[in-house]
Parts: C-alpha cells; structure tokens; sequence
C-alpha cells in the first residue's frame, strides 16, 4: 500500500508520497510514486499512484508515452487540467480492465487510484482524485485536499489545520506530519519519502526533493510533534 497527499492552497500546491510497495512481509520494495511533467512557464503537472503496481506502471508508461509523440493526444498537449484529468482516468480505466481481464478471480488486486494536480498557464491550479473507473472528484475551498492510499491516519491533523489560505510553508508542515502520523500506524507505509511544490501562477516546481529515514529536519519534527501531543494530552482536563 502506500500514502499520498496533495494539498490545494492559493498560493499553490504541495504534494507528498511515500515509496513502499507492499506485497508480503518479506517482499518490501521502494518504488516511486510521484511523477512529474513540466513545460517550464506552460504547465506543471504532478501525478502520484497507490494501489496495484502493475496497473500504475502501465498506466504511466502509456501516459509517459504519448508525451513524447508530438502526434498523440496527450497530459502535456491537453487544453486543460480538466483534459488531463480526464485522459489519466480514459487511461487507468483501460488499463485496469485489461489487467483484471487477466487475472480472473483476483482481479479485485488490480485496482489503482491517482492523485492529478498542477496548472497550465491561463487556467487555476486544480487538484484531482482518479478512481479506479476512470471517474474523478476535484478538491474545493471547502475540502482543500486529498488523499489516496493509507489515508485514514493523516487525515485528523489536515481537517484541523488545512484551509485555502494555509501557506506553502504551513501546509508542507501539515503534509509531513500527517505522512509522520501515517508512518507510525501502518507499516506498509514507508520511506523515503518524494515532495513536490508547485507555486500559483509559475507553471515549474518550485520544489522537489526526496527525504530519506536519516533526514535530520523530518526526524526532528516527528519528535517535536510527539512531545506536543504529550503535553497537550496531560493539560486536558476532563
């Protein structure tokens, strides 16, 4: 399994995933699952995976495909982030039909969801979630945020503290401590860890980089949060 969050904000996006891929307790693997598409000043896309391995590599490598086929319909020649999200969904949709066409009986394995975000120039940063199906929800002001994968343990600290107007550098505090949180409840969820920025209006990352188990900063800051909901936990009275 895996976790991912993409937060949307008004000065932009953030988004973060883990890198453990689970299929047995003795067979742990790190794969990535963010993946980037970037016409620096045009449009920056971001895409993140959870579910069925083989259903999410293909997926991306078809979708990875197309881009590099100026004839093809494809993320990176779409109108809008509305297209994009619609031809990941067309995509996985097909993919995971043909995969669970395959395996018969255990095709309820080869499922996979995906978060979409990103912007092109003259249209919103916009934040998608793809189903299985094909079919979408979009994030709003009123739910400025969403998850796939294991995602129950980080939820609590995004409700709480998430709005549209949340800044870049609060809302990666958030993304972090509710993958901390995730990190600590669910095993087949693990590092290193992949986070990406992509500021209102840029169309380019502002932001990339992999934290790895020794990172000095998140180590810190799991730490630090702990000790906080200590002490907020022994002022409560009841």
């Amino acid at each position: 399994m895996t976790y991912c969050v993409g937060l949307l904000l008004d000065a932009g996006l953030v988004l973060l995933a883990d890198t453990r891929t689970n299929a047995g307790v003795d067979n742990i693997s790190t794969y990535r699952k963010m993946f980037t598409f970037v016409d620096e000043g045009e449009r920056a896309i971001v895409i993140m995976a959870a579910g069925s391995l083989s259903v999410t590599q293909t997926t991306m490598a078809r979708l990875d495909e197309a881009t590099a086929n100026p004839e093809a319909r494809s993320i990176m020649s779409a109108d809008t982030m509305l297209e994009v999200a619609e031809m990941v969904g067309e995509t996985l949709a097909t993919v995971t039909e043909q995969v669970a066409s395959r395996m018969g009986a255990k095709s309820q394995s080869a499922r996979a969801s995906f978060i979409v975000a990103g912007q092109r120039r003259g249209g919103a940063a916009r934040l998608f979630l793809i189903y299985p199906e094909g079919n979408f929800i979009e994030a709003t002001a009123d739910t400025p945020y969403l998850q796939i994968g294991e995602h129950k343990y980080g939820k609590p600290i995004l409700d709480r503290v998430v709005t549209p107007e949340t800044s870049i550098e609060d809302a990666k505090k958030a993304a972090l401590l509710s993958m901390d949180s995730t990190l600590r409840s669910n095993l087949s969820v693990g590092m290193p860890l992949d986070l990406c920025v992509i500021e209102t209006d840029t169309q380019r990352i502002a932001e990339q980089r992999r934290i790895e188990p020794d990172d000095e900063t998140f180590s810190a800051m799991s730490v630090a949060w702990s000790q906080a909901l200590r002490d907020a936990f022994q002022e409560i009275e009841i």
